[in-house]
């Protein structure tokens, strides 16, 4: 384990102060202007010099024929050029003193025959020079908090706080649209390729030491060193949440891993027992990696399984109790207590049973923040779960009826919407029990989205939501079991 983030031979790769970049011209239909372009629409701070043996500017800026014309020596060099000339290259920039390296370029181990040997010997040549590469055949680093984004799309979305090191290049570069719906977003997100150099491991710490991540993603399609994966991970989990995606346990996942990145996938067995004895979540989809990331990032750990439901509808409450238990949660029946004090705000026609259904309720109010402060008050409750169903159509309907314009509809809208947003925000600041939402609508509608700005995770589905719940309780007892182990 890293004593600080500086150790780290990613530090410089994650956090340049100049780049050297070499692929990249006024040729827009080229992948390595594509990465410039994206490097420079981050609003990167740093000195970058494009290398190039013809153009004397590049993007407008001023271009060097030789990394050897550079009065600086860059703390990163980004390669984005045809393999046979990728060492030649290489070997330039450890003659200037260049320390660090991105390799962009495919070509290597993946495709087997020659790219072995020209992937040998762009080892030997990092060793010889002392550089640290990150590649082949990835595309580099995302650190949204020193605006830096070396990847193909154009970075979108808040920095956040999901850090990210996978063997997919383009996966980190797929998923900022993603995260940004949820107004999620990555702390640094590392494309390792092929790992002739760099690799998982090395990510691994310095994402336990980034003083920016609070839960590490991993994506997977095999593992190179293990007793050092394992050693590494089991040092960070107690203090920081793993979880990994493992896509070569199938025998079509293991071909396309291969033919990927050329890494060696063993089966699904032999990663469970990795996984566990490391203290690491697995996931079994993309969208289940991000969701466990979302909420173990984000939520308190809970002291126990036990789950209470809201809702006002039967269909969705029963859909998030089957959900519940088969995620391994339990639902607990309500104390008196709390039956005797939600009364006055359940109709006939709703139920006090857990999921506790009120089918109906007259006042926001209560629904937003009365009724859900007494269900996580419930002695018997360790987490929350609401449905939440947004009305505006309804709404839109009744105020129209009472005379109002399209525009006071629209603002009487949008202030109702902030005062059952920030009454929901309210109650999850004030517990220490995880309180989360799902829907079965579009998490586009106001409603929805004014809490996900608001730091409310709402999950699309009760599936989902309970999934990740069950996550975070199986890290919370890992976390537990290390804890009497340490006693």
């Amino acid at each position: 384990m890293l004593s600080s983030i500086g150790e780290s031979p990613l530090y410089r790769i994650a956090n340049p102060r100049s780049i050297a970049f070499f692929g990249a011209s006024n040729n827009i239909s080229s992948m390595g202007t594509n990465l410039l372009m994206s490097v420079r629409s981050m609003g990167f701070e740093g000195t970058v010099y494009p290398v190039h043996p013809k153009e004397k500017q590049v993007q407008g800026l001023k271009a060097y024929r030789s990394v050897r014309d550079l009065a600086d020596v860059p703390d990163l060099a980004v390669v984005v050029l045809p393999a046979p000339i990728v060492n030649r290259t290489l070997e330039e920039c450890g003659q200037k003193g260049i320390k660090h390296a991105i390799v962009v370029s495919g070509g290597f181990k993946e495709v087997g025959g020659d790219g072995v040997d020209l992937e040998n010997e762009l080892v030997e040549i990092a060793r010889r020079y002392g550089i640290r590469v990150l590649g082949p055949n990835g595309l580099g680093v995302a650190n949204p908090h020193q605006k830096l984004n070396t990847t193909f799309i154009p970075h979108e979305g808040p920095a956040g706080f999901i850090g990210l090191a996978s063997q997919s290049g383009s996966f980190i570069t797929q998923m900022f649209n993603y995260l940004s719906g949820f107004g999620l977003g990555f702390s640094t997100a590392f494309s390792v390729g092929n790992e002739a150099d760099i690799d998982l491991v090395d990510c691994m710490e310095y994402l336990g030491v980034c003083p920016h991540t609070k839960v590490i993603a991993l994506y997977i399609e095999g593992i190179k060193r293990g007793k050092e994966f394992v050693k590494t991970a089991k040092s960070i989990t107690p203090q920081r949440p793993i979880v990994a995606l493992y896509v070569g346990g199938s025998e079509t996942g293991k071909r396309a891993g291969f033919s990927h990145t050329g890494a060696l996938a063993g089966p699904d067995e032999l990663y469970n027992g990795v996984f566990r004895q490391a203290g690491i979540i697995r996931a079994l989809s993309i969208t289940e990696l991000f969701d466990y990331c979302w909420a173990l990032g984000s939520l308190p750990r809970p002291k126990g399984r036990r789950v209470v439901i809201q809702t006002h509808s039967g269909g969705p409450g029963a859909a998030a109790a089957d959900s519940c238990g088969r995620a391994g949660l339990e639902l607990p029946s309500l104390s008196e207590e709390t039956v005797e004090k939600l009364a006055p705000f359940v109709p006939h026609t709703g139920s006090v049973n857990n999921p506790v259904d009120l089918t109906f309720s007259k006042h926001p109010d209560d629904f937003f923040f009365n009724i859900p402060k007494l269900l996580i008050d419930e002695k018997n409750a360790d987490m929350l779960l609401i449905y939440f169903l947004s009305a505006w159509q309804v709404i839109k309907r009744g105020l129209e009826q009472m005379g109002l314009s399209e525009e006071e509809v629209i603002n009487q809208y949008a202030n109702l919407i902030d005062s059952q947003c920030e009454s929901i925000v309210r109650l999850a600041k004030k517990t220490a029990k995880p309180c989360v939402g799902y829907t079965f609508g579009s998490l586009d509608d106001p409603a929805i989205r004014g809490l996900l700005e608001r730091g409310v995770l709402v999950f699309p589905g009760a599936e989902r939501a309970a999934r990740a719940l069950g996550a975070l309780v199986r890290y919370t007892t890992l976390r537990e079991k290390w804890k009497e182990v340490e006693v």
